[in-house]
């Protein structure tokens, strides 16, 4: 248990022991003025009524006060949940738009790369025609000087 609940059941059962020893003088009826009339009532009767109405009362407001707290926390409580369900599904949402351009960027730069490998084998093979030409062009010069007289 709380200290605060057990403080509460000791200070009632000092009360409780309090009103038994002291039975007598709360029984004691007294001249009791009520503003338009007056009565002759056990005055501690009457102030130990009073005291517990007074603790009903204060029980009643407790418990509508506590009522309305849980109800205001179980409100928060299903705001704050569909607040994170919100965030996960924008972040949810995020990730697949991040893997859609991941996988659009990577299909862009397959094309650049075929592209450029395109463009290296074209150069390549322009290189290698030039060089075949001019290669059989000094073979050709070569052969013309060898077969040419020496004179």
């Amino acid at each position: 248990m709380r200290f605060r609940t057990l403080l509460a059941l000791g200070v009632a059962l000092l009360l409780a022991v309090f009103v038994v020893l002291n039975w007598r003088v709360f029984a004691a009826p007294a001249h009791v003025s009520l503003a338009v009339t007056s009565v002759d009532a056990p005055l501690g009767l009457i102030m130990l009524a009073l005291f517990a109405l007074g603790l009903l009362v204060l029980s009643a407001y407790v418990g509508v006060w506590q009522g309305t707290l849980l109800m205001e926390f179980r409100r928060q409580a299903k705001e704050l949940q569909a607040q994170r369900t919100l965030a996960e599904s924008a972040e949810a949402s995020r990730f697949t738009e991040l893997g859609s351009l991941i996988r659009t960027e990577l299909a862009l730069s397959d094309q650049r790369i075929a592209t450029a490998l395109d463009g290296l084998r074209r150069e390549l093979e322009e290189t290698e025609n030039s060089l075949a030409a001019t290669l059989a062009e000094m073979d050709d010069r070569y052969r013309r000087k060898l077969d040419a007289p020496v004179g």
